[in-house]
């Protein structure tokens, strides 16, 4: 294409020149192949209830007891037992913290083993206690059958026996009648362990930074 010399080739001209080229030259091949994509392979995830501006991972369909699809991490993408693991650690710190949050007040409260060792303990300082009277270890290897335990658990879990998370078959009050009063106690029991998690933390933290005994205001 020649242009007059009064009128020389602007960038718009050399770019539909460009463009009428390329598309000159794909209409002599043939059309593009495309892989087949069934309509069933795209799930669209769903929207986390606690959540709703967050999509939540597929495992995290309600079956679980205070299943509210919260998972800003992404834990739950993980395989089934890594996740079945996770709810392990949360069942298990949240009964750790319910009965540590209950033992803190307790002990604040004037309730402690006996003795002269003891007297006049509150928890921010019983540990220390602890140690100094040899009883630390009494209480270390108490820790250890236990976690031999669950250890032991977690082991036969992960070779396919079926057990549940956090079902050690621990209910001498029979309070698991049936399957529907087992969800409610269930639910219970997780929401119970969430807040005292939550509860444990803040109650250290205030006894450490005012001093005081309960209710570790200032």
């Amino acid at each position: 294409l020649r242009y007059p010399r009064s009128f020389p080739p602007t960038l718009f001209d050399t770019s539909t020149m460009l463009a009428t080229a390329i598309v000159s030259a794909l209409a002599f091949n043939g059309p593009a192949t495309r892989t087949p994509v069934r309509s069933g392979s795209v799930q669209m995830m769903a929207k986390s209830q606690a959540l709703p501006f967050l999509e939540v991972a597929p495992a995290l369909d309600g079956s679980m007891a205070g299943d509210v699809g919260f998972d800003p991490l992404g834990f739950a993408k993980s395989d089934a037992q890594t996740l079945t693991w996770l709810r392990e650690a949360e069942i298990k710190h949240g009964r750790v913290c319910m009965l540590a949050t209950a033992g803190w007040i307790a002990v604040d409260q004037g309730v402690h083993f006996p003795g002269a060792a003891y007297e006049g303990l509150k928890s921010l300082t019983a540990h220390n206690a602890m140690v100094d009277s040899g009883n630390m270890y009494v209480m270390l290897m108490a820790v250890f059958m236990l976690e031999a335990v669950g250890g032991l658990a977690l082991y036969e879990q992960s070779l396919g026996s079926g057990r549940a998370a956090g079902d050690y078959g621990f209910d001498p009050m029979g309070m698991a009648k049936d399957d529907t009063t087992l969800k409610v106690m269930q639910l219970k029991e997780i929401k119970n362990g969430r807040l005292a998690m939550v509860a444990f933390s803040g109650i250290v933290t205030q006894a450490a930074l005012t001093g005081h005994d309960f209710p570790y205001t200032f």
